[in-house]
């Protein structure tokens, strides 16, 4: 694995009702709200860039997908923001059109599933990211197929998962969400055949993150296929957890099954991202070291200020960024 200067990467050490009717009364003057220094509300998050140049296009949308009556179900939004709170641990997650997208008017490819399966310290959450594949029209279907099928297959297992990671019977979640994993993919060739599709033209990256909801279970569990990233931020340094696959000769090797459980400690951030968000972060120096500046301070953002985070730009990455951040109490 690489090794990174501080703020960069490292290699990790192994281990009111209201009332009807009209009011008579003139109503009284407004009172303008004045936030205390210091909270959340002081100043409204704004998207910025690193770097030494601004990016080439504009920060905000441009233009939206074009649009038939026979496919609405189809449209995406543009932006996606979620986050939740379990056990030790805050989640938050947000999918975002690339700048190069929300200019031509594309579809945002990047797909994003959160989910609760189960109840109380039970629950087990899925967190799945999936990115379409480029210069195929349908990139935007496959990536919500792939979250979708592997949401629908997680639920289904979710006790035995739970248990499982509860346990520490890593080789048996090794196994068991490869299984899951493969019928996911089936699932994608098979719609690929209806539409008279190659498989390669109706596919998806896929990307998930198992979080058990129970406070005494600190098992963070990683697996999917594709490229993309997963970080931890510990002591103020992040680290690429990226699981290491073996070289397959020189065959063109198939897409190898990725899969990873780690004990996460107080105070870390985890950061699983499609290739959007994990290839800038690798590559620019100056925004893995503002997210660890701005991360490292103590406890999980805000939604808002979150989503503002993901989307720092920066010149020369413009595909769309997708992020689920988890922070440890």
């Amino acid at each position: 694995m690489r090794t990174f200067p501080r703020f960069g990467f490292r290699t990790p050490h192994p281990s009111t009702h209201g009332t009807r009717g009209y009011a008579s009364q003139t109503p009284a003057p407004a009172v303008p709200v004045v936030p205390e220094p210091g909270t959340a509300s002081a100043s409204r998050p704004a998207i910025g860039h690193v770097g030494d140049r601004p990016p080439t296009y504009d920060a905000e949308p441009t233009a939206l997908p074009a649009a038939t009556a026979e496919e609405l179900d189809g449209l995406v939004a543009d932006t996606v923001l979620d986050g939740a709170r379990y056990g030790t641990y805050t989640l938050r997650a947000a999918s975002v059109r690339g700048d190069s997208a929300r200019f031509r008017g594309e579809p945002r490819r990047d797909a994003l599933l959160t989910a609760r399966f189960g109840d109380d310290e039970e629950a087990l959450l899925l967190v799945a990211v999936a990115t379409g594949a480029r210069a195929t029209r349908s990139a935007h279907l496959a990536a919500a197929d792939a979250c979708r099928w592997i949401g629908e297959a997680v639920g289904r297992s979710h006790v035995r998962l739970a248990d499982d990671i509860r346990a520490g019977r890593r080789g048996d979640l090794k196994s068991g969400l490869n299984r899951l994993t493969d019928r996911t993919y089936g699932k994608l060739r098979a719609r690929a055949a209806e539409q008279g599709l190659e498989p390669p033209e109706y596919t998806a990256g896929l990307r998930c993150l198992l979080l058990p909801a129970d406070p005494d279970c600190r098992t963070r569990v990683f697996f999917g296929l594709g490229g993309g990233g997963l970080f931890r931020l510990r002591d103020g340094a992040w680290q690429d957890l990226e699981p290491l696959v073996a070289a397959a000769g020189d065959d063109p090797p198939a897409e190898p099954f990725r899969f990873r459980a780690s004990v996460a400690r107080p105070g870390d951030a985890l950061l699983l991202c499609s290739a959007g968000l994990a290839e800038p972060m690798r590559g620019e120096p100056a925004l893995a070291g503002e997210l660890a500046g701005r991360w490292a301070r103590g406890g999980a953002p805000g939604l808002v200020p979150f989503l503002a985070d993901t989307q720092l730009r920066v010149k020369g990455y413009s595909d769309d960024r997708t992020g689920a951040g988890v922070w440890e109490a």
